[in-house]
């Protein structure tokens, strides 16, 4: 009796403890899910306060715990066969050593932060990391999914992600984290379910009303596409003084001293390729790749192929930067040298709280995805648009977290207390890329994604995009002036106007685009639309963002003019830009813009599948995985109940209380044992 009792005691609570260790339990479930990711709290976003005199030893200890990461999911796409010969391997081998080398970088952290101000607390528990499932594999994504968030992953404010329509991914069902043909050459994305439709998203920009006092103009500034061809994976403002900081790479276009060791000195000092040489500002962001199987210049570099960035760089066809003003006032002065990064490179574990990626095609830009990349129709071209922060806390260029010193104004365009507006930066890259053959993964017309630190896959929603202000101080007054004067000014203004930015903190309702809802003229209007008309630039160059002639729906203009005019019912016109003409640029740029394209006559066409909540449940993930706002002893799951807790079967869970079962049945004959025993006695 007592042993049978001290057996099922024993199994009980060994059963009970194992269902509490959250980390192993899902570790060994993503694993088992067939395609893992390591998903680890972002100290960075919690260090919102480090003293000056910390400051370069932390960011260099920050960027060391990106780098552990990095190593610690290459050794997990290597280990596949010894992962599948010890189911352990994963924790004992990768995770536990991470978890310690973590450990022992956020104590130098706190050591260098504590030697000249307050320690922070709470932080050392952000050392452990768990494996989520990615979605990029067979069973969990059938072609469908790729575990990111459903409904929650909106560009701020968009309604781009409604269950049951957009969030499906076309083609077929066997596109596993290395499909077949060239798609995911790298083996970590992007897959099918990175992919959709357009077509099937439903208009979805909106825009503040602009007040009686909005500013109302814009000023445009001509920096080129990236021609030249500079590249590099560093990052000068997360990681400054650190190579390959970014571990991806970067189109640069305007300053041309920008990498990991420029100093503020440099960057005023650097030539640019800005039109207006008073501009040396740097605009970067992560390149756009085509998955064709060609060895890039960096295949064997860090930032490139071996950490999974691979395929041939795409350089865009153009690229338009506008300045835009308030819907609710005047804007201020940029300070110099002040830095604003928009979205999160890292938003696949990290979760959509500052995701702020905005993909669509032109012609159909008042549709826009923050967590697919669109498939275009014909004669339509990819367009990334970023929307930057417009409010500055009147007081520092940059901060710890590279975050609190600029925000989003409210859906009304206002800023918080404190903060005061600035011009609204708005950023606009085309890509003339054929959409992808899904169905085959790629082999007939390969996948496109854009770089990424290696454990977020290349998921879209990673987009993001950077800026340096080194304005020269009389344009920047320039600016200013012409934005609350209400003219539209600068390199390749022409058409195009309006201001009315503001609204875009996350959870909002702002537009990633401001020029993207535009109501286009009928294809054969003449009209050269706009505030001010005119085709704004030299419509018969290659390159429109180059010589002033800006895509049709930056300035006014139709901005598609693809075979299919979308419907002026289904494009609400925009509240503080009116309705363009028809771009004006028919003998110039490309033909996709006014069209006039040749692109093949790929039809993407999309297949219903599961929402991405579903499909996130199925993979036992979510890209909203780990919570960071409060520490905690584990990182912590928003489907933890799904994604641990209710994973065993009946028949399961009487099979890992068999011992108990056993000893019940000991303490039962024992107890019939001893009656006997006494009955005889008697």
């Amino acid at each position: 009796m007592l042993g049978g009792g001290g057996l099922a005691a024993v199994n009980v609570y060994a059963t009970a403890s194992e269902g509490s260790t959250e980390g192993p339990t899902r570790n060994a479930q993503a694993l088992a899910s067939g395609a893992a990711t390591i998903d680890c709290p972002d100290v960075g976003s919690q260090l919102t306060a480090v003293p000056d005199g910390a400051r370069t030893e932390v960011d260099n200890e920050l960027s060391v715990l990106d780098k552990q990461i990095a190593e610690a999911y290459q050794r997990l796409q290597s280990s596949e066969k010894a992962i599948e010969q010890d189911s352990n391997f994963a924790d004992s081998s990768i995770m536990n050593p991470l978890k310690e080398k973590r450990a022992a970088t956020i104590e130098r952290i706190l050591i260098a932060i504590d030697r000249v101000g307050d320690r922070p607390e709470g932080l050392e528990a952000f050392a452990p990391c768990v494996l989520r499932a990615s979605g990029n594999n067979e069973d969990a994504q059938g072609g469908e999914q790729d575990g990111e968030q459903g409904e929650e992953s909106q560009a701020p404010g968009d309604q781009s992600q409604a269950p049951g329509e957009q969030s499906q991914a076309p083609g077929g069902g066997d596109q596993g984290g290395a499909q077949p043909g060239n798609g995911g050459q790298a083996g970590n994305g992007p897959v099918a379910a990175d992919f959709v439709d357009i077509k099937s998203v439903q208009p979805n920009v909106q825009n503040p009303q602009g007040g009686d006092n909005a500013s109302t103009g814009s000023f445009a500034t001509s920096c080129g596409v990236n021609a030249n061809g500079v590249f590099n994976s560093d990052n000068v403002i997360v990681a400054p003084g650190v190579t390959n900081g970014a571990h991806h790479f970067h189109d640069y276009v305007g300053n041309q001293d920008n990498d990991a060791f420029a100093s503020d000195e440099d960057l005023a000092g650097a030539d640019t390729t800005c039109e207006n040489k008073g501009d040396k500002s740097s605009y970067f962001w992560p390149v756009l790749r085509l998955q064709n199987g060609a060895d890039e210049k960096d295949a064997n570099s860090p930032g490139g192929a071996i950490e999974g960035n691979a395929g041939e760089i795409i350089t865009p066809k153009q690229v338009t930067m506008k300045f835009v003003g308030s819907p609710s006032g005047d804007v201020a002065e940029m300070p110099k040298l002040l830095r604003i990064i928009t979205g999160d490179a890292k938003a696949f574990v990290n979760g959509p709280a500052n995701a702020n990626a905005s993909w669509s095609c032109t012609g159909l830009e008042d549709r826009q995805l923050k967590d697919k990349y669109p498939l275009c129709p014909q004669g339509s071209d990819v367009v990334r648009t970023f929307k930057f922060q417009s409010c500055w806390d009147g007081r520092n260029i940059d901060s710890a977290n590279h975050r609190t010193h600029v925000a989003f104004a409210d859906a009304a365009g206002n800023c918080a207390g404190g903060f005061k507006a600035i011009p609204q930066l708005v950023q606009r890259i085309v890509y003339d890329v054929d959409a992808p053959s899904i169905q085959d993964g790629g082999k007939t017309t390969p996948l496109f994604a854009v770089d990424s630190f290696p454990e977020n896959l290349h998921k879209p929603i990673t987009d993001h995009g950077d800026f340096i202000n080194v304005f020269e101080e009389d344009l920047m007054k320039e600016m200013v002036e012409c934005i609350n004067g209400g003219r539209n000014c600068g390199a390749g203004a022409g058409a195009g106007g309006g201001g009315g930015g503001g609204g875009e903190e996350p959870g909002d309702e702002p537009d990633p685009d401001p020029t993207a809802t535009e109501t286009p003229d009928a294809p054969d209007d003449g009209d050269n639309g706009g505030d001010n008309g005119g085709n704004g630039g030299n419509g018969g160059d290659d390159d429109g963002a180059d010589n002033g002639g800006d895509d049709g729906a930056d300035n006014g203009g139709n901005g598609g003019g693809d075979d299919e005019t979308p419907d002026p019912a289904t494009s609400a016109p925009q509240a503080t830009e009116p309705a363009g003409g028809n771009g004006g640029n028919d003998n110039g740029d490309d033909g996709a813009d006014n069209g006039n394209g040749d692109k093949p006559t790929t039809e993407p066409k999309s297949d219903p599948s599961p929402s991405a909540a579903e499909t996130d449940a199925a993979a036992g993930g979510s890209g909203d995985d780990v919570d960071t706002a409060v520490p905690g002893p584990e990182p912590t799951d928003a489907n933890d109940a799904s994604a641990a807790g209710e994973s065993g079967s009946l028949a399961e869970t009487g099979t890992q209380l068999w011992p108990a079962a056993a000893g019940g049945v000991l303490v039962i004959l024992g107890f019939v044992l001893l009656r006997r025993i006494r009955a005889g006695a008697e």
